[in-house]
């Protein structure tokens, strides 16, 4: 054989390998129990693609990835070509230092694409994707490269084609605000446009027909889904367009009119996690800890300085215009004698902290923006703390900011530096209103930035942050531990401002499989004057009080406060239930739940062998019998249960409430009847 011939022989191997190798590419991954499925593909021309299966039915058509618009450059999104491709398996238990339980399993199977486009700049992006038995997460990782240092992302193009037009529980896109209304309704009547003009939202901006996340569907199979990101770190949030006529979802990320781009990252990175949650029941979703899961482990060394709590405090009565946050009104709540009073009642009634707004300089407008240092006279604050650690009571600190960041980011080194001198461990943060810099909105990557710098540097100071007013929660607290919760949705106070309605009964019985999905809620339940036609008459709380006490079961958060004023509770037996539940938990089960109609959640206690358990219901009367087989074997349990009242009615009769005790096992069922907008408690006490 002549050397030209041979050289020949050798290229076409060397050809017909590298094809092959191309084509052998492993680009299909299942979840551990195989149920899940995620394969991807190149288009021809290039352009990365994904399906996803559950049980070998498709919940996410074919769908494009990777399209990023950059500014000042050419778009990546096809021309690629597989380089490499890996899969991997990874599995572990870790423990949360408090939450729902408390032990998580992390079970999944990766697989990770690494591409690069075949001309010009030759530029490399890969997209990894992890898999779980109740869901996936994706995400897309920019390796360091020659030809990019860094990019000016302008819109990145995540696509997810439905499998048809389910029924969605959504609420507007808005780039300012989550404080909306959830609406239920068929995909293709999405119209988050006409959503805009709620009274008492500070700031609003809906530029175009998205919705945000967690935003959760059910099938007509009746498959439950839901949408959203995890780890959502130096980025742009994403909101998702809706594509009535493809039925499809788009991502869009919140922008800048400051900067005229939305990200601007160097490279190396990767974006946060895209998510998807999968369901045969409703109330999976719930226990799911896929979006936990998808965050780095635990970077403080010790967390031991933060306890759960229940916490009363001055809030509820500046809502109802029974004191103010001001002392210009001459009605000023933050006085040292109002916090003594709050500190006695928490301490008498197994109560652990106390929130104080409204004492520190900046309220009236005469006084030239916060001070985050400087208490107003009336308020004594080595007093207040002196005097609630005598009573094993500890003060929850109030920033709010009004929007102007650059003022409470100067200050902030020393805020938190009094804090830790006055032994004061955690703090309620604020962001009403329109943002100083200008031309930036809540939820974009300058905001995703400063909560999540502000939850370092308070940490460093060993103080733990309840943001309102947030970004979305995208399960940060697994990293950083002192985001204890958030607000980030339309809260108990609305019912105080809103004459038009409030919040409907069927409200929380969406959240909880909505914006409850995403992590800890600081929703501030416990009001037992459901109508306080004494401070206003045309406002009212749209539950029963029984549903007031499910709350605190249903409704997670690690801080919990008794929100109504201490003359409601006091001679009130219903507020037994306030006392005695927890607030940290070993194990949570989801009992039932349909979204918009009904829930029921038990949780036991920590270093407790006690449960406690919350129903709710919507504007429907309901009947729901439950079994007990989530109690220790071969013991007995002394269950007090909180229900409606005969006639118990949200609107009608709020307040009727009956209590009664029994004796339970794990093989006992009780039948309870919930009002309409109404609910239960149970308090199941090891004999």
């Amino acid at each position: 054989m002549n050397k030209s011939l041979k050289l020949s022989l050798v290229l076409i191997s060397i050809l017909l390998f590298s094809c092959s190798k191309q084509l052998d590419w492993q680009t299909t991954v299942a979840s551990p129990d195989d149920n899940v499925k995620v394969e991807f593909k190149l288009t021809e021309e290039g352009e990365p693609t994904y399906l996803v299966t559950y049980k070998n039915k498709e919940v996410i058509k074919t769908s494009t990835l990777g399209g990023f618009d950059l500014k000042d450059m050419a778009s990546i999104k096809d021309n690629f070509e597989i380089t490499n491709a890996t899969t991997s398996n990874f599995s572990e238990v870790w423990e949360m230092p408090w939450g729902e339980q408390t032990k998580v399993e992390n079970n999944y199977k990766e697989l990770k694409i690494e591409l690069q486009e075949k001309a010009d700049l030759k530029r490399k992006l890969t997209i990894v994707f992890r898999v779980y038995n109740d869901g996936l997460g994706f995400r897309y990782a920019f390796p360091e490269q020659e030809n990019l240092s860094e990019v000016l992302i302008t819109d990145e193009n995540t696509q997810f084609n439905l499998t048809g037009n389910h029924t969605v529980w959504w609420a507007p896109g808005d780039w300012d605000i989550y404080e909306h209304l959830y609406n239920t309704t068929k995909f293709t009547e999405i119209d988050a446009l006409s959503k805009v003009n709620y009274p008492n939202i500070a700031q609003s901006y809906i530029p175009q027909n998205a919705v945000n996340t967690p935003v959760t569907m059910k099938t007509s199979e009746g498959l439950y889904l839901s949408f959203h990101e995890a780890s959502l770190v130096d980025y742009s949030e994403m909101t998702l367009k809706i594509d009535k006529e493809n039925l499809a979802m788009n991502s869009e990320l919140v922008g800048s009119e400051r900067t005229g781009y939305k990200v601007k990252r160097a490279v190396p990175f990767h974006t946060p996690w895209r998510t998807l949650q999968i369901a045969k029941k409703a109330g999976d979703l719930i226990e799911s800890k896929l979006i936990v899961n998808l965050n780095e482990p635990n970077k403080l060394s010790d967390i031991s300085w933060f306890k759960p709590t229940k916490y009363t405090g001055i809030w509820w009565e500046l809502h109802l215009g029974k004191s103010t946050w001001g002392m210009a009104s001459g009605k000023h709540g933050a006085t040292t004698v109002n916090t003594k009073a709050f500190i006695d009642f928490s301490a008498k009634n197994n109560i652990g902290a106390v929130l104080v707004e409204g004492w520190n300089n900046g309220w009236d407008p005469n006084e030239g923006g916060f001070d985050y240092v400087t208490p107003y006279p009336d308020y004594d604050i080595k007093e207040v703390v002196r005097y609630g650690k005598e009573k094993g009571v500890e003060i929850i600190m109030h920033h709010e900011t009004f929007g102007n960041v650059e003022n409470y980011i100067k200050q902030q080194d020393t805020a938190y530096a009094l804090m830790q001198s006055l032994g004061i461990h955690s703090v309620k943060t604020g962001y009403v209103g329109k943002l100083m810099p200008k031309g930036e909105y809540h939820h974009g990557q300058f905001m995703v930035n400063h909560y999540n710098n502000t939850i370092e540097k308070a940490a460093k100071y060993q103080v733990a942050i309840n943001a309102h007013e947030p970004i979305k929660d995208t399960g940060l607290r697994r990293t950083y531990p002192n985001t204890i919760s958030r607000e980030g949705l339309r809260g108990q106070e609305y019912n105080a401002w809103d004459s038009q309605g409030g919040n409907p009964p069927e409200y929380l019985s969406i959240v909880a499989f909505t914006r409850m999905l995403a992590g800890p809620i600081d929703y501030t339940p416990g009001i037992f004057d459901i109508k306080f036609d004494k401070w206003k008459k045309d406002n009212q709380v749209n539950t029963t009080i029984a549903q007031q006490l499910a709350l605190y079961v249903v409704i997670y958060g690690p801080v919990q406060m008794a929100a109504d004023l201490m003359e409601n509770y006091e001679g009130n037996p219903a507020f037994q239930f306030i006392k005695d539940v927890g607030v940290d938990w070993q194990t949570t089960k989801v009992l039932n739940g349909e979204i918009g109609d009904f829930v029921t959640i038990a949780r036991k206690q920590k270093k407790s062998e006690n449960w406690f358990v919350g129903g709710i219901t919507d504007e429907n009367a309901r009947e729901m019998e439950l079994k007990f087989d989530f109690l220790s074997p071969d013991t007995t349990y002394e269950a007090i249960i909180y229900e409606d009242g005969k006639d118990a009615h949200w609107n009608e009769n709020p307040t009727a409430i009956n209590i009664r005790k029994m004796e339970i096992s794990n093989k006992s069922n009780l039948k309870v009847k919930l009002a309409p907008g109404g609910g239960f408690a149970i308090s199941i006490i090891k004999k």
